[in-house]
């Protein structure tokens, strides 16, 4: 299980090096990185407003580039997951001349942070995009191809360096080009990282708080199921909206403000479902606030617990989770030296996330595949910094 090391020397950056060099017949000369995230808990509240605790991986996504003269914005992914063509050309944007979405579906992400970056005018570019982040594991990949694009422009074109505007652009882009209602969380994280750090966010006020987790007897382990979830189904717009209408009952802008007392006076004229959606996320609001403040006392028995409670919450209440997460997640929990482990990001598959002892992280794994049904992959992370431009 070796660790990803830094980006500046990493395999990734010299793979997009290259493939540049092969793709437009010359070097590169600017390069970005973005973080990929895991959420150690706060599920399914960004977008209600509420508390989150995510940290920036290791794992990330790579922009390589030039200008070019012409006009034109040339990009190549090398990534094997990715729809065709993995080519695409367009002009860059103008007055009067706005880009639009369509396919391939992987290029929406760089076109929506084009379209929407604080910067510019921005000029004709090729460019290269690299990433060891799994697609569809609910780590955020999405997120850290936008930032990394956003990160690119910067050096191409500087804009003002607002570190949250430029979180809520790359949102933004999410929301009209990839046609997904994201939270602020993935894009915050990958932008403001801090390594040895998790990060508080408050997804109202969008403030930060750095919470230690650099502990050196800790680890933190994900485990992909490798079933793969689409999030831009109709499970996760279906979410938001019993959560907007229990809101709306309860006569809250969002959830955030409601209380379990108050909800459940409500209960007979929200229906069981709505009900049970609100009744998660007032609850893991509340979660999250105590476990920040858990895992800053080092109280990691009780922060391991609140990680079961979520997991349960989302698998009952919410219903997001599946078999394969299930089983991921009762595994890890019956081995010495976890304190706790839950299902991470949107749901219906992708990774669980696990906090436990250092020295119990290979038999937890050894474990976990032995009574996982699937073929699970790990990864043993520690926090990052947020997104950077790297030197060539």
């Amino acid at each position: 299980m070796a660790e990803p090391l830094d980006p500046g020397s990493s395999p990734l950056l010299a793979a997009a090096l290259r493939a540049h060099e092969a793709a437009f017949g010359g070097a590169a000369v600017l390069a970005a990185w973005a973080p990929g995230r895991v959420n150690l808990i706060g599920e399914h509240t960004d977008y209600n407003g509420g508390f989150v605790l995510p940290m920036a991986l290791q794992l990330g996504t790579v922009l390589v580039g030039s200008p070019r003269q012409d006009g034109t914005i040339s990009i190549v992914t090398t990534s094997a997951e990715a729809d065709e063509p993995r080519r695409v050309q367009f002009p860059a944007p103008g007055p009067g001349s706005a880009l639009s979405p369509g396919l391939p579906r992987w290029a929406n992400y760089v076109k929506g942070v084009i379209q929407h970056y604080r910067g510019g005018p921005v000029p004709g570019f090729s460019a290269v995009m690299a990433s060891d982040i799994p697609l569809g594991g609910g780590l955020s990949s999405s997120a850290a191809l936008e930032v990394a694009t956003y990160t690119f422009l910067q050096q191409l074109c500087p804009d003002d360096g607002d570190l949250v505007a430029k979180a809520l652009a790359c949102q933004k882009a999410e929301h009209t080009f990839a046609g997904m209602p994201c939270g602020i969380m993935d894009q915050l994280i990958s932008v403001m990282g801090k390594e040895g750090h998790a990060l508080l966010i408050d997804c109202r006020s969008l403030q930060t708080v750095a919470v230690p987790l650099a502990d050196a007897g800790l680890a933190v382990l994900i485990t992909n199921s490798n079933v793969r979830h689409s999030l831009a189904g109709s499970a996760y717009p279906e979410r938001r909206r019993h959560c907007e209408r229990a809101a709306a009952a309860l006569g809250r802008a969002s959830l955030r403000d409601a209380t379990l007392a108050e909800l459940e006076e409500a209960r007979s004229s929200l229906g069981d479902e709505v009900f049970r959606r609100a009744r998660h996320v007032i609850g893991e609001i509340a979660r999250t606030a105590q476990a920040a403040q858990a895992l800053q006392q080092r109280d990691y028995r009780t922060f391991g617990r609140l990680m079961v409670e979520s997991h349960n919450s989302l698998r009952d209440d919410y219903e997001v989770s599946c078999p394969e997460l299930d089983e991921l997640v009762a595994a890890a929990l019956e081995v010495d030296g976890v304190y706790g482990s839950r299902m991470t990001g949107g749901g219906f598959g992708g990774c669980t996330v696990t906090l436990l002892e250092a020295a119990a992280a290979d038999r937890a794994q050894q474990h976990i595949q032995e009574k996982y049904s699937g073929t699970a992959t790990f990864y043993l992370t520690k926090p990052s910094g947020g997104a950077k431009a790297l030197p060539l």
